[in-house]
């Protein structure tokens, strides 16, 4: 990943049909049935896109998909074509998608987060402070935060519109949305996918807290992992080293810009203030390290 490569913060393909931008991604249509799906270096905070964006962010993301994609693929099937995404767009547009974009099919997406939990953190933390639960799911009383689960759960959340808040859902509400041949499918590949991802991880001192993957739906019925799969963008990474048991362990993510937006007068809708250079820096060497020590062999 090339350090003097300018961030991305929109991409601009004339060759493509555009389709969506979304937080992070922006889609163009690759004929009837695929998508190129690029990878910018946006950053979104309490649900607001932020003006600056973070150096080499896509990326990470982009590399790390294509990293647990071939990793998990005995599990589900995922959605990329193996078509090299620079040979899709006009050759004058290669330098503004190289590195962070794919092909992949395109299918009928599932709406729900198929979010998986190994460790009691976050809006889980919260849910179990005030009902013992999370997604109706009952947890042992007097538990920590940041302490491993008996065992990880799937606890799904809503999608929700652009620019409000997921919200945690029920089994039951997942099996209303999505019929229940899909919502056990959901839940236990997920948590497959959660255990294999997290003992590899463990393996290179990295702690998967929780994470969220999800689904399409091909022709013939069956499920396929789409989107992106387990990057600091969808999972909170905690390195192993500064666990501790009762407070919230420093991630590979955007906390460095979240605790930075708490400090300011900001009332957590558009327009979010602007990141100084240091909180920039910082962020973008989180995400890097988290790419180094999941792909990088130890000597």
């Amino acid at each position: 990943m090339s350090e003097t490569q300018a961030p991305l913060y929109q991409s601009s393909l004339k060759s493509l049909p555009f389709l969506h931008r979304g937080k992070v991604r922006d889609l163009y249509a690759v004929g009837d049935d695929q998508l190129l799906i690029v990878q910018t270096d946006r950053l979104s905070a309490f649900d607001v896109i932020l003006d600056d964006p973070i150096p080499g962010k896509g990326r990470v993301l982009t590399e790390l998909s294509n990293f647990w994609f071939a990793q998990l693929q005995g599990i589900v099937p995922n959605h990329l074509t193996g078509i090299d995404p620079l040979t899709v767009v006009a050759s004058d547009e290669r330098a503004q998608i190289a590195g962070r974009s794919m092909v992949v099919r395109k299918y009928r997406p599932l709406i729900v987060e198929a979010v998986v939990r190994g460790y009691l953190i976050g809006s889980g933390w919260s849910d179990y402070q005030k009902t013992g639960a999370i997604c109706g799911i009952t947890l042992p009383p007097g538990m920590q935060m940041a302490q491993p689960l008996p065992r990880p759960i799937f606890t799904p959340a809503s999608k929700a519109p652009a620019g409000e808040h997921d919200e945690n859902i029920s089994f039951d509400v997942v099996v209303e949305t999505i019929g229940a041949h899909y919502a056990e499918q959901v839940r236990d590949i997920s948590i497959r996918l959660y255990n294999e991802a997290s003992a590899y991880a463990a393996t290179r001192g990295i702690i998967i807290a929780d994470t969220k993957f999800e689904f399409g739906v091909a022709e013939d019925g069956h499920l396929v992992l789409i989107d992106e799969a387990l990057t600091p963008d969808s999972s909170r990474f905690w390195p192993a080293a500064e666990y501790q048991l009762g407070s919230n362990p420093p991630s590979f993510d955007k906390q460095f810009v979240r605790d930075w937006l708490e400090t300011q007068p900001w009332d957590k809708t558009p327009p979010a203030p602007r990141l100084p250079a240091d909180v920039l820096a910082n962020t973008a060497a989180k995400y890097a390290e988290a790419l180094r020590l999941l792909m990088v062999k130890p000597s």
